[in-house]
């Protein structure tokens, strides 16, 4: 991506990438933006949509039966525990959510010309409306979501689509010390995962950095879950991604999803004592092994 950018700039007069990043305000890039988009909408023939419809893979459905989804979904919300709020997620962020927050390369996410990207991940979007409600004075934030997402980074393989569903879980509170915050917000998080998949359940998590966590899972998180919690030790995916601890979460030998610790809330807050747990199954995975 570096190399075809830099060979396009080469081509335009000197001068322009800076015009077009810092010497435009928002409003008058927006603009710029808008009239090109309609200037290529406008050469678009019926045919040629036929032809992106088929071969632009942002664009093509699932295959997954909706209907199957849609009764996913039903018992995703009904198990919810109360102290959850549901937030029902725009389709779109404001520019920048996900490099900002979770340090996300801006490549792989869909961005807009109105300032804006399309929903990649709405554990960042949940983030930051539960620092908003953290600032409006809420002592504990519970949030969940269901949404439908895109991503921009290459797929490879059979079911590997470049949208997708997730249903996430996000939960922000002040640090009390001795990771007492953190032993509940995941045993709130790993009990209503386990109740979704019930005692097939495979929750795993593994200690990135050492911290009182660590010990919290074995002295309060396991006795109150009451089901098994395995370290994977061998874990790397996500360490510079979560904070501390990171989240495994499958059925029956199938991952279904992720989760974690993250700085986001603290970092939004400027508050170094904020907590923050994310958790999150593709509901489509689900379906797939509850057919």
């Amino acid at each position: 991506m570096g190399d075809v950018s830099e060979r396009i700039w080469s081509k335009l007069p000197a001068g322009s990438r800076e015009a077009l990043i810092d010497g435009l305000s928002p409003t008058d890039l927006q603009s710029v933006l808008l009239d090109v988009s309609r200037g290529r909408a406008a050469k678009v023939t019926p045919a040629r949509l036929l032809q992106r419809w088929k071969q632009d893979r942002f664009v093509q459905p699932s295959t997954t039966d909706p209907r199957q989804l849609v009764k996913t979904q039903q018992r995703l919300w009904e198990l919810l525990p109360e102290q959850f709020a549901g937030v029902e997620l725009s389709p779109v962020t404001p520019l920048g959510t996900c490099s900002a927050v979770a340090t996300i390369n801006q490549n792989q996410v869909l961005s807009t010309t109105r300032s804006t990207e399309v929903a990649s991940d709405p554990t960042n979007e949940l983030a930051i409306e539960a620092a908003v409600r953290r600032r409006a004075g809420q002592p504990r934030v519970d949030l969940a979501a269901c949404q439908r997402v895109v991503r921009a980074q290459a797929v490879d393989g059979p079911g590997m689509f470049a949208h997708f569903q997730l249903f996430v879980l996000v939960s922000s509170a002040r640090d009390t010390g001795s990771g007492r915050t953190e032993a509940e917000l995941l045993t709130d998080h790993l009990r209503y995962w386990h109740d979704v998949l019930g005692d097939a359940a495979e929750l795993t998590f593994t200690t990135f950095t050492p911290t009182a966590v660590r010990e919290r899972i074995d002295d309060t998180v396991r006795p109150a879950l009451k089901v098994a919690f395995t370290e994977d030790v061998d874990r790397t995916q996500g360490m510079n991604y979560y904070s501390g601890t990171a989240l495994g979460i499958g059925c029956g030998g199938a991952g279904l999803g992720d989760g974690g610790f993250t700085q986001w809330t603290a970092d939004l807050l400027g508050d170094a004592k904020e907590r923050c747990l994310i958790s999150c199954i593709s509901t489509e995975r689900l379906t797939a092994i509850s057919v």
